[in-house]
């Protein structure tokens, strides 16, 4: 006599809260840029700046989750591109604009026109940026990026205000607010350049590594901790003149090869 055997169990169908946790994170990245943009206008320039680094936390965590549970979507990457357009576009030309231009302006007309027009040129820069990300995502080398990732230029806008109006006081002078508005503009430059930067992506958190490096985590942690507007704005100034100074080194490179040696 035959047994008839039992039909497999069905999957359990996936439910819809977990393709909501990538969107509210999403959500959390959108939130703190619109934040910033209210403590800017506020005069709060420090928790502008924070909130900044909150929103570039949030859109880090938002694709990472979504590759983990599988709930990537063409909603989702549609979403967290205009959400990075808010965070890392508006909010820091905004926070720019109402931290600098309004005292620049007491140096002379044309100043305010220059801050207005760097700022501007920043806000450009990052929708042109993530167009050209979204347009390329396909075919784009994962390990690199073209153009400096509109969270770095964002983070380094946001540091640069930041530091000033902690540890600099709220009159940063003339040189200092030409500075941030030269920043700002070689910030948004940076975006739309062809320059190479590491995208960190392929990075396996799996691997082995050396205990002194390891036991470096703790101290770049304290480090932050201690000083927070220095050490960012140290960081990603580093990242974003590394891949010019880096392009500009191979330059010499090969003029030094290709210059033909003097007869003896």
């Amino acid at each position: 006599m035959e047994t008839q055997t039992p039909p497999p169990p069905r999957a359990r169908p996936r439910t819809r809260a977990i393709y909501l946790l990538p969107n509210l994170l999403t959500t959390g990245c959108l939130f703190s840029g619109f934040y910033a943009v209210v403590a800017a206008i506020d005069k709060h320039f420090a928790p502008a700046g924070m909130a900044v680094f909150a929103a570039m936390i949030f859109d880090t965590l938002d694709g990472r989750i979504a590759r983990l549970t599988h709930t990537e979507s063409t909603f989702g990457k549609e979403y967290d591109s205009l959400a990075d357009m808010v965070a890392f576009g508006l909010a820091p030309a905004i926070v720019a604009y109402q931290w600098g231009v309004v005292r620049i302006m007491e140096f002379g007309h044309y100043w305010g026109r220059f801050g207005w027009l760097a700022c501007f040129f920043y806000a450009v820069a990052a929708a042109l940026r993530l167009a050209r990300f979204n347009a390329r995502a396909a075919t784009a080398d994962k390990r690199y990026f073209e153009g400096l990732p509109s969270p770095s230029a964002a983070a380094i806008v946001a540091a640069f205000v930041w530091f000033f109006s902690e540890w600099q006081g709220h009159e940063p002078g003339l040189t200092g607010l030409i500075a941030a508005f030269v920043v700002t503009a070689t910030a948004g430059a940076l975006m739309v350049s062809r320059f190479g930067y590491p995208s960190f992506k392929q990075f396996d958190l799996d691997r082995r590594i050396r205990f002194v490096y390891m036991a470096l985590v703790p101290l770049f942690f304290v480090a932050i901790a201690i000083d927070p507007p220095t050490m960012l704005l140290s960081m990603f100034g580093i990242y974003a003149l590394s891949a010019p100074l880096l392009w500009v080194g191979r330059r010499i490179r090969r003029a030094v090869r290709g210059a033909p040696t003097p007869s003896g």
